[in-house]
């Protein structure tokens, strides 16, 4: 197929240490939301900040010890979607940020998401990773936090609220873009009916 696309990662080692620290910064984010429900912003925000700093870890962790896996790869992308998504929902339910920009987030996801089953039947186990995606995620990830911190009374909470609106927008703009590339792809596959060739 396509050179958009990796071969199929044979690696299926689960209990590695980087897919530890994974699993445990999932077990985060469950806490994330009850903290933001709850009006502990700052507390939201620490927490956000540790499993940011173990994602790092992870990754490098992976990288300098030769630790990817499968697995792996598909828990580092939907812990951050899920941090995202309480992350929305919780503020949202507190009206800290509007219904509309949830729905923009959420759309995109729902619409990428319906053409992963095609891909898995042709044996692609999802998208490789672009750096509008990569720069999106990132931006909507400093950005929640930054307006959980625009609570704050004073000049750290308004330069919070204009840098994390500021970061919204561009995020969201880029999430977009990445979906659009991830769209043209899935098209590709669809007109050529590529397949994925095994890893050797």
């Amino acid at each position: 197929m396509t050179s958009h696309f990796d071969a199929v990662d044979g690696d299926h080692r689960i209990w590695t240490v980087p897919n530890v620290i994974s699993m445990a910064r999932l077990l985060l984010v469950p806490v994330v939301l009850v903290l933001i429900l709850n009006g502990f912003g700052v507390l939201a925000v620490v927490t956000l900040a540790v499993a940011g700093l173990s994602d790092y870890v992870d990754g490098y962790i992976a990288r300098r010890f030769d630790q990817m896996s499968k697995l792996g790869k598909l828990l580092d992308p939907m812990a951050d979607r899920l941090f995202i998504a309480v992350t929305l929902i919780g503020m949202a339910a507190r009206a800290l940020i509007p219904w509309w920009l949830v729905a923009a987030i959420a759309a995109r996801e729902l619409l990428v998401g319906l053409t992963l089953p095609v891909l898995a039947r042709r044996g692609f186990p999802g998208y490789p990773v672009h750096l509008a995606g990569k720069a999106g995620t990132m931006a909507l990830m400093y950005a929640f936090p930054l307006l959980l911190l625009a609570e704050v009374d004073g000049v750290v909470g308004e330069v919070s609220y204009v840098i994390g609106w500021a970061a919204v927008l561009w995020g969201v703009f880029l999430y977009w873009c990445a979906g659009a590339l991830y769209l043209h792809q899935f098209r590709d596959v669809l007109r050529t009916g590529a397949r994925a060739r095994p890893a050797l």
